[in-house]
């Protein structure tokens, strides 16, 4: 099973089910499950694909540009 869906996501339960619920979600999001998802919920044309994935990388780009500029702390603002 772990190869057909990749890694597990394990989440510990101590005080309560809605904070196990909430940490949950965040780690999916983090790992970006929830987007996969709906992204292969409906075919994508090849066209279509190739122009998210170039849009996606172009992000990752300024992303990493951002973080080499600023640094981990990111834009002073005073």
């Amino acid at each position: 099973m772990e190869s057909s869906f990749g890694k597990p996501v394990e989440v510990e339960v101590r005080d309560s089910l809605e904070k196990a619920m909430k940490i949950l979600k965040q780690k999916m999001s983090k790992e970006g499950i929830l987007q996969e998802l709906k992204r292969r919920r409906f075919y994508e044309k090849p066209s279509v694909k190739k122009k998210r994935k170039t849009r996606e990388a172009r992000k990752r780009l300024r992303r990493e540009m951002k973080r080499k500029l600023f640094g981990a702390t990111g834009p002073s603002r005073s």
